[in-house]
């Protein structure tokens, strides 16, 4: 799995569901289909008058989340900025012609009410429920970068009882002196972090 694996599964998802924050700190989510998707960046299609423009030009924060037929979880996180005025209708035409049924939606000319969004600097988490033990991973394109979560066990503290192994539902926790969550299999549940007798694990 990588980025670019990423993006290609959220485009044949075919609709993301993205969540904006309004002005009174509240998140707001709808289902957005009119999505052109690049290497770097992804961009998206909405008219200039909707709420959820007014939410992007106060705060551009956005999270978008797929889901796919293998229990696969896709979210990306981003800044949602409008795409530069010379690259408008550019990117307007793109999208329109991959997604034909918009032109149902706003026939002729009445496109022109459209804005276009785009988003860069793209944090991806990868999430797959599908297969056993469980696989989850982080991506970023552009300058974003990952920030570290779940839990950790302090090889200082550990004791070496194995109760957080005990307690683990996918039983990713390898054994040592000094016991190791193997992040890329980690629910983030918190039963070893609830469990450990001598307070070892640490919430990242």
């Amino acid at each position: 799995m990588d980025a670019q694996t990423c993006l290609q599964k959220m485009k044949l998802a075919g609709t993301l569901a993205l969540a904006t924050v309004d002005t009174d700190g509240s998140p707001q989510i709808r289902c957005v289909s009119a999505v052109h998707y690049e290497p770097d960046a992804i961009y998206f299609f909405t008219a200039r008058g909707k709420e959820m423009v007014r939410q992007l030009e106060a705060d551009g924060r956005i999270q978008t989340m797929v889901h796919t037929r293998f229990n696969e979880m896709i979210r990306m996180s981003g800044t949602a900025t409008p795409a530069a005025e010379d690259e408008q209708a550019k990117w307007i035409d793109t999208i329109f012609a991959e997604q034909p049924y918009l032109a149902n939606v706003y026939p002729r000319n009445t496109r022109e009410i459209g804005i276009i969004f785009e988003v860069r600097d793209i944090t991806l988490d990868y999430f797959n429920l599908g297969v056993h033990p469980i696989e989850r991973a982080v991506f970023t394109l552009g300058t974003a970068t990952a920030q570290a979560k779940g839990y950790r066990i302090n090889p200082n503290t550990c004791i070496g009882c194995g109760t957080c192994l005990a307690h683990c539902p996918q039983k990713c926790i390898a054994v040592g002196d000094a016991y190791r969550i193997e992040p890329e299999h980690c629910l983030h549940c918190g039963a070893c972090f609830e469990n450990c007798p001598v307070g070892a694990i640490e919430r990242l």
